[in-house]
Formats: C-alpha cells, sequence, structure tokens
C-alpha cells in the first residue's frame, strides 16, 4: 500500500470514529436544574468552600451520577449565586456523562464568592424567571429551582416577594427547598431579624412575627408541582442533603 493510500485509509477510519452527530443528540432533557445558592454575609468562606464543595460532590457522587444518565440526553445544570444581586457563575451546561459531571464539578469548585451582604430571596426568583429560564439551550420537561439558604429574605417587601415566587411558578417551575439550619444562629427568624435600608422592621406575613427557618421556607419559597423541602443539619451537613435532593430532584421520585 502505497504512502499515500496508507493516509487516506486512515482518515476514513478516523472518521468513523467522529463525535455524535449534531441530530443524535436529544433536542429536550426530562430535568433543567437551577442550584441557587445564599452567599449573603453570613456566608463567610469557609460556609461558601463547604457549599461549593458540597455541590460539586453531589455531582460526583455514584448515585447522582447513575441518575443523570438514566435520563436520555442527561440533564440542563446551572448554578447562580445571590446575595444582594444574583448572579450566574455557572451557565447553562448539559450532563449528560460522568465526565461531563467532572467537569461542571470543577467548574463549582473554581466559582469565586460573590460579593453581598443583604439575602434577596425575592430578586433571585426575579433573575431566574427573567434571564436564567429564558437562557436554556433546550426545553426540558421539568425545571427545577433548588433553592438553598440560613436566612429569610431580608431586602424584598412580603408582598413583591410573593409576587416574583407566583411570577416564577407561573412559567410551570418547582422550586424546593434546602434550609440550613445553624443551632443558636438561625433557630427563631421573623419579624426582629436584620433588614436591608429601606425594608423596615415590618412582620413577615405569617401567622406569627417569629417562625423557624424551615417554616419560613415552606411558606415562601418551596412551590409548584412534586415541591418538596430537605433540611441541612448545619454547613457540615451540606453535602449530604445536596446529595440526596439531587437524586430526588433528576430522578423525579416525589
Amino acid at each position: 500500500m502505497s504512502g499515500r493510500l496508507a493516509l487516506l485509509t486512515l482518515a476514513a477510519g478516523l472518521a468513523g470514529l467522529s463525535p455524535a452527530r449534531a441530530e443524535d443528540v436529544p433536542p429536550s432533557v426530562a430535568t433543567a436544574l437551577v442550584v441557587s445558592v445564599d452567599v449573603s454575609q453570613s456566608v463567610d468562606d469557609t460556609r461558601f468552600r463547604l457549599q461549593m464543595e458540597g455541590i460539586a460532590e453531589a455531582l460526583e457522587d455514584p448515585g447522582v451520577v447513575a441518575a443523570i444518565t438514566g435520563n436520555p440526553g442527561g440533564i440542563l445544570f446551572t448554578m447562580v449565586t445571590w446575595a444582594d444581586k444574583a448572579g450566574v457563575p455557572v451557565p447553562w451546561r448539559r450532563i449528560a456523562s460522568r465526565a461531563d459531571a467532572a467537569a461542571v464539578a470543577a467548574q463549582v469548585r473554581a466559582t469565586p464568592r460573590q460579593a453581598g451582604e443583604f439575602t434577596c430571596i425575592g430578586q433571585m426568583f426575579r433573575t431566574v424567571a427573567a434571564s436564567v429560564i429564558p437562557a436554556m439551550p433546550v426545553p426540558a420537561d421539568r425545571i427545577v429551582i433548588d433553592v438553598s439558604g440560613d436566612g429569610i429574605d431580608n431586602c424584598t417587601d412580603p408582598d413583591d416577594l410573593e409576587s416574583e415566587r407566583a411570577d416564577l411558578l407561573a412559567l410551570g417551575t418547582t422550586v424546593n427547598g434546602l434550609p440550613i439550619l445553624v443551632p443558636g444562629e438561625n433557630d427563631v427568624v421573623g419579624a426582629g431579624a436584620y433588614r436591608a435600608p429601606g425594608y423596615g422592621l415590618r412582620p413577615t406575613p405569617l401567622p406569627q412575627d417569629r417562625t423557624s427557618l424551615e417554616q419560613w421556607y415552606r411558606a415562601h419559597v418551596v412551590g409548584g408541582p412534586a415541591a418538596f423541602l430537605l433540611t441541612a443539619a448545619g454547613y457540615g451537613d451540606f453535602s449530604r442533603a445536596m446529595r440526596r435532593k439531587f437524586v430526588i430532584e433528576i430522578s423525579a421520585l416525589r
């Protein structure tokens, strides 16, 4: 065989090993997952890193990877961080394999801490509805927003907060909650909580002024089809809670 013929034969063989064609990639996914993380003043550097590591470890967990790859075409994933404003450090990525999950986990670990003081959940709801969901690269059968944090909203008028949440749910989303319970720190939340300037010390729209963070999340965060709440017993428990939550959300077990 001449050198030229050998090269042509090799090229033909390599062509047969080319990546899947665009038409082979499913045009939609079962789940689009928005992981929305509190990075306000109460979240110091150690707590921030525990959250980023917890999300990365969850993406690398064999059970989570099995749930992801059990869906034709995998899932869509994005991460939102929020304090005074909401940012999107990890834009939409399709995760369809263990390698994809590892790559996104590395991106999560490399996320720099976002500056911010207040816990603006309403602002986050608005950003997800207006910018994050419209940026989805392909449609999804269900859109899940996974909200974690250690405090109540302290920069949105209560009526506006409910309006922002309603607008997000009107898009057909499910909002799940992962309140991080820190004994001695956020056992009780309510009217006396630290608020942003201009907010005022008005009671939250609950039957009582003082309540638990878990109750507040149930009343003002969680909503939509098959929505649920799962707590983390402090930041050291965040990784465990996130792994379990991912499996439930991606496998649609509820």
